[in-house]
């Protein structure tokens, strides 16, 4: 089972930290399909220290979801060292996790995110400051290296292992590589024998058999699931059930997936309200759609949606064409 310190995962299934799309409505509804930890959206250091409304916001973790991991971003050790500490005193999370992988421009720019992976150094130096500074588990997010050039993987990883850091996630790709490409499997393995804290394998997770092959292929301690999670929780419910009794779970019906999908509008309502979560919802109603006949025409009909009242409509109208034409079929 997968341990992070003193938290204890029921599973090794890890919903990753996405920006943009893993806010508490998201998280609460993934970790109810059976996810052994979830981990929130990275939040800006300097945000938090300036106690940014948007950023505060990005704090609110509801009970349900735990246990939890908050992922913050920086690149200067003493705006992270307090960010961090402000997490550790002011929330309910249970790991306080740093991003060193995200590869966006804004990011790097600002000496945060996968810029971190040039420098073992600077590694060891910014973790074992949070470590010393925090009570809750540290743990860091990272990609294995910045191009083909400059993979330092297995010193990066030993150096949060040095610094104090209880788990590493790793992502089989460089930063230059964004989402492209494939995502190497194994430098996971590599890392996963060069340390002895848990490491999460993360990248091409696909489907359930991909998370068991990637297990079993790399020897990690867990499964990290990003983009196939999206608009399909069954994603984490189908791989857990997979990974403990070897048994392929079918489809969710059309029904299943709209319902899950109002659910998770509603949440979103209640989190950030009607008119700025119908909008958010259109790019998450747009996966919820992905695999459903007819939902070409439905997801253009998505982004005219400004209220949840036609939101809810349009949906439960795809579903009463899917159920006529099996029906029809049947």
């Amino acid at each position: 089972m997968l341990k992070i310190g003193d938290i204890e995962m029921k599973n090794q299934v890890v919903l990753a930290p996405m920006a943009g799309v893993c806010n508490s409505a998201f998280r609460l509804t993934v970790k109810e399909f059976g996810a052994g930890l979830v981990c929130a959206e990275m939040v800006s250091d300097k945000g938090i220290n300036f106690r940014n409304e948007k950023t505060m916001n990005m704090l609110y973790i509801d009970e349900r979801e735990k246990p939890l991991s908050l992922q913050i971003f920086g690149g200067e050790k003493e705006s992270l060292v307090e960010a961090a500490q402000f997490v550790d005193k002011n929330t309910n999370a249970d790991i306080i996790d740093i991003n060193m992988g995200c590869p966006v421009p804004k990011i790097t720019k600002c000496d945060a995110g996968a810029k971190w992976l040039l420098d073992p150094n600077k590694i060891y130096e910014m973790v074992a400051a949070v470590v010393d500074a925090v009570e809750k588990p540290v743990t860091v997010k990272m990609r294995m290296g910045w191009d083909e050039e400059h993979i330092y993987a297995v010193q990066n990883a030993q150096a949060v292992e040095r610094a104090g850091g209880k788990a590493v996630s790793l992502h089989g790709r460089t930063r230059v590589q964004m989402y492209e490409g494939k995502a190497n499997w194994d430098i996971i393995r590599e890392v996963k024998q060069s340390i002895t804290i848990p490491l999460i394998g993360n990248g091409d997770v696909q489907t359930p058999q991909d998370a068991k092959k990637m297990l079993e292929e790399t020897g990690c301690d867990g499964v990290m699931i990003g983009r196939a999670a999206l608009g399909n929780p069954w994603m984490i419910y189908r791989t857990v059930q997979f990974l403990e009794t070897g048994k392929l779970l079918g489809e969710p019906s059309v029904r299943e997936k709209i319902d899950v999908c109002i659910l998770h509008l509603d949440r979103l309502i209640a989190l950030k309200n009607e008119n700025i979560a119908v909008r958010e919802m259109r790019k998450h109603a747009a996966w919820y759609l992905k695999g459903i006949r007819g939902n070409g025409k439905a997801r253009n009909g998505v982004n005219e949606c400004n209220t949840r009242e036609e939101l809810v409509t349009l949906l439960n109208g795809l579903v009463a064409e899917a159920e006529e034409k099996e029906v029809t079929v049947g």
